[in-house]
Formats: structure tokens, sequence, C-alpha cells
């Protein structure tokens, strides 16, 4: 099966930005894992784990009679995930260092679950396909991905916040081949004979001078600057980094508006 790299690498910074993000995305996928019912003593395996937020969310609801395992192609998350796991006690997780399709086991799953991770497959319908073969007979197959669709918005309207959004999508367009893969997902499930997911979808939204997703907005612009200057942009063009957190949340403030990233959409179905 045919791969991509995660295109934003495993820098501390970086890694730091997707524990922040964690945070963002964590009351939706708490939704998820209450639609799906996962209760103690159950087993689990969470596709490109990173730094292992949705692996120790699981491992919550699972207890100690459960089972967690996740798997990353990074071994430098993996280490962080790890440490972060034990100092929150939760030993019944297991890290392996593993993509799906060099991932080994001889059990099966109740729950395999992915958050981000079917937009950076090069195949993502193969992806599905084998991430099915792990799940036993009844259980269940889940993933939180993005939508695409109007993907960063402001009411009234924020030059600099759709400025950004702007930047972010375009090479967010160039990088990922199949960007629109959340608006697809009863399609991709049924391409890779999987029964109809049951879907829902919520957005992001925030405003005044507290909302965290100016921070979150700021360093993922950080996080596509060098994807930015390979499809020719100018550094030296776009906006500096090092105040665009303040700037961003001064202008909403000022406009009194409310600002959206992304929708999510969570889909899960019975195998």
């Amino acid at each position: 099966m045919a791969k991509l790299d995660y295109i934003l690498g495993h820098s501390p910074r970086e890694i730091q930005r997707l524990i922040q993000q964690a945070d963002i995305s964590r009351p939706i996928t708490e939704r998820l894992l209450m639609r799906l019912n996962i209760g103690p003593g159950a087993r689990v395996l969470d596709l490109g784990c990173g730094a292992g937020d949705v692996s120790m969310l699981v491992a919550e609801l699972v207890g100690p009679t459960g089972r967690v395992i996740g798997i990353d192609q990074n071994a430098e998350v993996l280490a962080i995930a790890t440490e972060r796991a034990s100092k929150a006690d939760l030993s019944h997780i297991v890290f392996e260092h593993a993509s799906l399709e060099s991932f080994s086991t001889t059990e099966s799953f109740d729950l395999v679950i992915g958050r981000y991770v079917l937009f950076h497959q090069a195949d993502p319908i193969g992806f599905l396909r084998t991430a099915g073969r792990l799940v036993r007979a009844g259980g269940i197959i889940a993933f939180h991905e993005y939508r695409t669709k109007r993907p960063f918005d402001s009411v009234p309207s924020v030059p600099l916040w759709q400025m950004i959004g702007d930047f972010i999508y375009t090479a967010l367009q160039v990088a990922l081949p199949h960007l629109d893969i959340g608006d697809r997902l009863i399609e991709s499930f049924a391409e890779a004979d999987l029964p109809q997911p049951e879907l829902f979808s919520e957005t992001p939204i925030g405003g005044g001078p507290d909302s965290p997703l100016y921070a979150w907005m700021a360093e993922t612009f950080h996080s596509f600057l060098p994807q930015l200057a390979r499809i020719g942009l100018s550094l030296e063009e776009l906006p500096r980094i090092d105040t665009l957190e303040s700037r961003l949340r001064d202008a909403v403030v000022a406009a009194r508006s409310q600002v959206t990233t992304p929708a999510q959409v969570c889909a899960w179905t019975h195998v």
C-alpha cells in the first residue's frame, strides 16, 4: 500500500502544535467515543497515534481491564506519547513503531480508530480496507477527519484570519492528493467494502480574547511555511510569525467576529 510521509514533520514545535490541536479536538472525539459505547475491557487500535492523545482518551474509557495499542511511523513522537501515558498512569497503553501495512498482530480489536489520518494517505481506500480487517466481527471502525469545504471563515470578516487560512489551504491542496476525503467518507467506506457509516459533523468556532484558535492558527501557519516556500511563495512576503497570534487575536476582538476552522466529521460503522 502506497503511503505519504507526514508533511509537517515531527519537530518539537510541531509535536507541541499537535498536542495543542488535540485539546481543541478532544470534545468532538469524546462525543464520537460516547456514540460508540466503548467501555471497560475493550481492545482498541489507534492508527497514526502521534503524541498519544486519542490513545489516552480511549484508555480512560476502557480502563485497566482493556487494552490500547497506538501505532505511528515516527519514533520521536512515540517516545513523547509513551512518557505522557506513563505520567497519566495509563499502563494499559502500548505504543508501537509501525505503519498500518507493517503492523503485525494475531489479535482483532473491538475498535480501530484514526484521527486526521485518511487525508495523509496516498491510498485512503486501501488504508480503510486494511484497517477493517483488524476489527473483530461486530466491532467498529471509526475515523475523525477534517472537512475542507469553506475551511476558514470569519463573520464579520477579518482579513488577516482569511489570508492565513487561504495560505494554509493552498499548502494543503498542493501537498495532499485526497484533501476532500472528509467529504467522501460514505463513498470511501463503500469502495473499501465497508458498511455505510453513520456520521456527524461539528465546527470549532471561537472569538473574544481567550479563544485557543489564535494560537492554533499561528502555529499551523508556521508549520506550513516550508510547504509555502516550495510552491514559490517568498517567506519575506508572508506575515511575520512571531507576532501573528497576538495580531489575529487583536483583529478578531476588534471586529467582534466569530471565526471558524475546518469542520470536523466523524464516521463509524460496525464490521
